[in-house]
């Protein structure tokens, strides 16, 4: 069976507007011990306040899979990454350092031997809190082979139960990648005894084949993120590994836990949440992975699906949208229908999203699952303590400015400012900029629909840059006046937020 150590809380959050708050992570990581994910990487606990508190909550709702936190070889961050999950039912430390001579002698300024002597260190050290420990030769693929070799015998010796052999910069190919393994595999004592990852970025666009191809060579962990998220071009994408081992079994002869229904989902969740989607032509959960337009390939799925079809819509858990809810819709079958959704929410938050749910109703004339996930994700990307919008009112006319006057509360301080542009919208961003300061920049402003019809929920995601760090926010509304101001708000509350929890752990 091929593990899969998902990273999307780790290294999918590092991608530029991808961050996320705790109870956004706290849903991804429901969702992803739902689907069967062997290991989830919560985060960094070290790196941050909000990241030590982001995995000890993981570490203590997730049921099923190993939680691990990364670690640099060194006590002190060890030290932490213990204390995040060590509530975990199964934690694990993941402690790396890199090996490349050209990390070596530009990054870290040691020798090899030191550099051997620092892993065995930090492992060993890993090892006196917990039984699972993995050890990451960061830039495996840069590293000359005889150091890697030596390297990943003594990182065994240690104690190391999982040892990461990653291509940090999505340097490698498939054939280079597969030797690279398979010399591993042939020449290190007790390769055998302990669990042999991969983990390829794609800044070539070969980090899914090179993850096969590892596979190929004995591997038996894959290191990857939902939609391939992840920094610069990404990771490898957990969907097109998981279908591609279960699509081609013939080949590698092996599989993994994943409920393969529950892609789709997990899919959707982290778009939604990060505010980042993935192409249409994407493979697995694209719009139009299962989409056919051509009339060759019609004739052909209408005589036998299988013709152009290699696997089925349903397989990977995609339905056609339920249209079951509307104004008359009690409490009980929202909350039926947000856990269908694979949603966990509480008595507290069901009162506030039914709230939500009967203005909205009686806005539109139908409801779709869409509109009910956005509902909630427009609930969980609020900071608790933030500014909120009390009211906003705008004026435009043809050829001249438009105004908007925006009033918002902070700490039962209420503040009202006002701002012209050549837009309502426009307007409202100036009067946003002078409520909250000239230093913060406008990066990108989105607007998606969320579902179809004139009365459509929209969608805004907006992200803004302070100091050299991107924050991003999410507005919910049909009005997109409103969701566009919601959004530069959300963006200012999570840039207080990350700002305050970014203080290093002392």
């Amino acid at each position: 069976m091929i593990k899969i150590f998902d990273t999307t809380l780790r290294d999918g959050e590092q991608s530029p507007g991808c961050s996320m708050n705790l109870e956004e992570k706290l849903q991804i990581a429901r969702q992803l011990d739902k689907m069967g994910v062997d290991i989830i990487e919560a985060g960094f606990a070290c790196s941050s306040k909000g990241d030590f508190e982001s995995v000890s909550k993981v570490a203590e709702v997730v049921e099923n899979a190993t939680v691990a936190s990364l670690s640099r070889a060194t006590k002190k961050d060890i030290d932490i990454a213990w204390d995040a999950v060590k509530h975990a039912k199964h934690p694990m430390i993941h402690t790396f350092i890199a090996t490349s001579d050209i990390h070596l002698e530009y990054k870290l300024k040691i020798t090899r031997e030191e550099c051997k002597n620092m892993a065995i260190e930090a492992i060993k050290h890993a090892k006196s809190y917990c039984d699972q420990v993995e050890f990451s030769c960061e830039d495996a693929t840069r590293t000359d082979i005889d150091f890697l070799i030596e390297m990943v015998e003594a990182a065994i010796e240690a104690g190391a139960t999982n040892v990461n052999i990653p291509d940090t910069v999505g340097y490698t190919e498939p054939f280079e990648y597969y030797k690279m393994i398979k010399a591993l595999k042939d020449n290190v004592k007790g390769i055998d005894d302990i669990t042999l990852a991969v983990h390829c970025h794609n800044d070539l666009g070969m980090a899914t084949a090179n993850s096969l191809a590892g596979v190929m060579a004995g591997a038996n962990q894959i290191e990857c993120t939902i939609n391939g998220i992840g920094e610069r071009a990404g990771n490898t994408a957990m969907e097109e590994v998981v279908m591609a081992l279960e699509t081609r079994y013939d080949v590698y002869k092996d599989k993994t836990n994943i409920k393969t229904t529950e892609i789709a989902r997990a899919s959707s969740l982290v778009q939604t949440i990060t505010g980042v989607k993935v192409q249409p032509h994407k493979a697995i959960v694209g719009a139009n992975a299962f989409a056919h337009e051509s009339g060759i390939h019609q004739h052909g799925m209408l005589a036998n699906q299988q013709t152009y079809e290699i696997m089925t819509p349903e397989s990977v858990g995609f339905t056609k949208t339920n249209l079951v809810l509307g104004k008359h819709s009690g409490k009980h079958a929202l909350r039926d229908k947000i856990e269908e959704l694979g949603y966990t929410i509480s008595d507290e938050e069901l009162n506030i999203i039914f709230d939500k749910f009967k203005n909205l109703a009686d806005e539109k004339k139908e409801i779709f699952d869409e509109d009910i996930e956005a509902l909630m994700i427009g609930e969980m990307a609020k900071v608790e303590g933030g500014y909120k919008l009390l009211d906003y009112q705008t004026t435009t006319s043809e050829g001249k400015d438009s105004k908007t006057i925006i009033k918002v509360s902070k700490d039962d301080e209420e503040t009202e400012v006002v701002g012209s542009g050549r837009g309502p919208i426009d307007a409202a961003f100036d009067s946003l900029g002078k409520l909250f300061g000239g230093s913060i920049t406008l990066e990108d402003f989105k607007i998606n629909s969320v579902t179809k019809g004139r009365d459509a929920l929209g969608e805004t995601k907006i992200i803004i840059s302070k100091d050299g760090s991107k924050y991003s926010g999410k507005g919910l509304s049909n009005d997109i006046i409103k969701s566009s101001i919601d959004a530069y708000i959300n963006a200012v509350n999570h840039m207080e937020y990350f700002s305050e929890r970014r203080k290093e752990i002392i």
